[in-house]
C-alpha cells in the first residue's frame, strides 16, 4: 500500500464534523486494512453529530463499509489482497466471554458491546478502514453483486431483520412496525420473510409508506392522519398484535408499540434512545400483561454478513432502491446536511471516495 495519508470525516464537537487528513492506519497481526469503495450515513451518526451519543473528538465516524482488501495482517488467513468485502458494524472477536456465550454483538461487554467502528475506533467514512479481528469479520462479496446491493448488510439490514428475529415472529403472526426509515423498512421485510401474515407499517412520510408496501407491509398508517394505536386495535378486533417493532428510538413510538401488543406479546426495540423512556401504567397492564420487551444490537461477524449477502444474492430481498442519493467523500458534509434534515425524500446515501 502506497498511501500514507487519507481523507476522513471526524467528530470535532457536538454539532461540528470535519473532513480532515489522517494517517492511514497500520494493521496488527490479526487486522486488515480495506480501501473503502462505498459507505453510507446512519441515523446513529446523526446522534453522534448532535452530541446525543458521546464519542471522542477526532474519531472517524461511520460503521457501514464496503471495500477491497488492501493489506492483511501477518496472522490473517483465508483471504487475499484485492478481494471485495464487507464488515459488519459490530466486530466480534470470537474469543471473549460474551462471544463464547453466544452473544457476539456484546463482544467485550458493557456499555456498547462489539460496536467499534465510529464508536471506539476509527470508522468507515474515510478512504481506508482498519478492521480488527479480520478473520472473524470480513465477508466476501460475490462479483455479480454491486456495492449498493450489499451496502445495507453491515448495519441496516442486519439490525432490521434482527427486530423480527428477536421478536420471534412466526408463521401467521400479526406485526406492527413503528417508523419506516431504513431500519424500519428492513424490519418490515424481515417480518415478512419470517412468516408474518399481517404487517402494519407506521410512518408519516408517504414515500416511505409506499416503499414499505414493496418490502412486505399489508396496511400502512400515516400517524399524522390517523391514530395508529386506534387503527391497529380496530383491525385486529381488539386483540392487538403478536409483535410490535419499535424502529425509531422515541418515547412516543415505544409507548405506541406497547399499547398495540396483545397480552403475552413481544415489543422488539431497535431504536437508539437519547433520553429516558417511561412505561405507562395502563399500556404495561401494571406489569401483569405477560409482555416481553427485548432489545437488539445489530448482529455482526462474517457469518451473519454471509447469510445476509445470500438473501440478496438469491433475491429473497432487494434493498438497493433504499439508496436515494449519492455523494463523493469530498461532499460528505452536504450529505450529512441532507440526511440529518431528511430533505428531498432521502432514505440512504451512498458515499464513494
Amino acid at each position: 500500500m502506497q498511501a500514507k495519508r487519507m481523507k476522513a470525516l471526524v467528530f470535532v464537537a457536538p454539532g461540528k464534523i470535519e473532513l480532515v487528513s489522517k494517517s492511514v492506519p497500520t494493521p496488527g497481526p490479526t487486522d486488515a486494512i480495506i480501501r473503502i469503495t462505498t459507505t453510507t450515513i446512519c441515523g446513529t451518526d446523526v446522534h453522534i453529530l448532535k452530541g446525543e451519543y458521546p464519542v471522542k473528538a477526532g474519531l472517524t465516524i461511520g460503521h457501514e463499509p464496503v471495500g477491497v482488501i488492501e493489506v492483511l495482517g501477518t496472522a490473517v488467513t483465508g483471504y487475499k489482497v484485492g478481494q471485495r468485502v464487507i464488515a459488519g458494524a459490530i466486530n466480534p472477536c470470537g474469543q471473549c466471554g460474551p462471544c463464547l456465550d453466544g452473544s457476539h454483538s456484546q463482544c467485550g461487554g458493557r456499555p456498547m458491546g462489539g460496536w467499534r467502528f465510529g464508536n471506539t475506533i476509527d470508522g468507515s467514512q474515510a478512504e481506508f478502514l482498519l478492521v480488527p479481528n479480520a478473520a472473524a469479520n470480513l465477508a466476501l462479496v460475490p462479483d455479480h453483486l454491486t456495492d449498493e446491493e450489499v451496502l445495507m448488510c453491515p448495519d441496516i439490514m442486519s439490525t432490521g431483520f434482527s427486530g423480527a428475529e428477536s421478536g420471534k415472529v412466526k408463521l401467521g403472526d400479526s406485526v406492527a412496525v413503528f417508523a419506516q426509515g431504513p431500519i424500519g423498512l428492513c424490519a418490515t421485510a424481515g417480518a415478512r420473510l419470517s412468516g408474518a401474515s399481517m404487517i402494519f407499517a407506521v410512518d408519516s412520510v408517504e414515500r416511505r409508506l409506499t416503499m414499505s408496501k414493496q418490502v412486505g407491509a399489508d396496511v400502512t398508517i400515516n400517524f399524522q392522519q390517523k391514530d395508529p394505536v386506534k387503527v391497529i386495535m380496530e383491525l385486529t378486533h381488539g386483540r392487538g398484535v403478536d409483535v410490535a417493532i419499535e424502529a425509531l428510538g422515541t418515547e412516543q413510538t415505544f409507548q405506541d408499540s406497547l399499547r398495540v401488543l396483545k397480552p403475552g406479546g413481544t415489543l422488539s426495540s431497535l431504536g437508539v434512545y437519547s433520553k429516558d423512556i417511561k412505561l405507562p401504567l395502563d399500556a404495561f397492564c401494571a406489569g401483569l400483561g405477560d409482555h416481553h420487551i427485548v432489545s437488539t444490537l445489530c448482529p455482526g461477524g462474517k457469518e451473519r454478513m454471509r447469510r445476509l449477502i445470500e438473501m440478496i444474492s438469491t433475491k429473497r430481498v432487494d434493498l438497493k432502491s433504499m439508496v436515494t442519493h449519492r455523494f463523493k467523500l469530498d461532499q460528505i458534509l452536504d450529505a450529512y446536511d441532507l440526511f440529518a434534515n431528511q430533505r428531498d425524500g432521502v432514505l440512504k446515501v451512498a458515499i464513494t471516495p
